[in-house]
Order: structure tokens, then C-alpha cells, then sequence
């Protein structure tokens, strides 16, 4: 688990919890940060403040300190695509 604010650009996550008050979790979820939904880093501003992330279709921008209240499972790539999947990290040779 980690909080969306640490996602390095490119990177996804799926969308776990929004701690934030119940004004702001509502406009967000209005928008799409709803549980189990996908979000990706898509880039952050020079100074790395806001950072741009999509969501359900739409590109949101959200400054640290609201990105650092949603938490997110991270997706890691899958070694033979390099596509995000969710799961389990395989041990090379297991069951062998």
C-alpha cells in the first residue's frame, strides 16, 4: 500500500481509500477517484507541485498534499509486457 503522491511518473496504482474531508472526498469521487478505480502518473510540473494524474478518462491535476491523503495499491509491471498488472510478485523458478 502506498499513497498516491509517491507514485513516480508513469507509474499506476489502484485507488484504495481518500482520507480527506467529506466536501473534498465527494468533488473527487464526482470526478472519478473512486474505490478500485485505476489512476496513473501522468507528469508533474517543474517544481513538482501539482502533478498530473488520470483518472476514469479524465487528466486531474492535484497538488501533494491531496495526492498524499489517497491511498493506492501500486500496479507493477508485467515482465514479459511491461504493461501495469495487479497480483502477486512471482518468484523467478518458483514451482520448478
Amino acid at each position: 500500500m502506498s499513497v498516491l503522491s509517491e507514485l513516480a511518473v508513469g507509474k499506476s496504482g489502484i485507488l484504495v481509500a481518500l482520507d480527506l474531508p467529506e466536501s473534498v472526498q465527494n468533488h473527487l469521487m464526482h470526478m472519478g477517484f473512486v474505490p478500485e478505480a485505476r489512476v496513473a502518473v501522468l507528469r508533474r510540473a517543474p517544481a513538482g507541485d501539482p502533478t498530473v494524474y488520470a483518472v476514469d478518462g479524465l487528466e486531474i491535476a492535484l497538488r501533494r498534499e491531496t495526492a498524499a491523503a489517497i491511498r493506492v495499491r501500486v500496479l507493477e509491471p508485467n515482465p514479459v509486457t511491461n504493461a501495469p498488472v495487479e497480483g502477486v510478485r512471482e518468484l523467478a523458478g518458483a514451482g520448478r
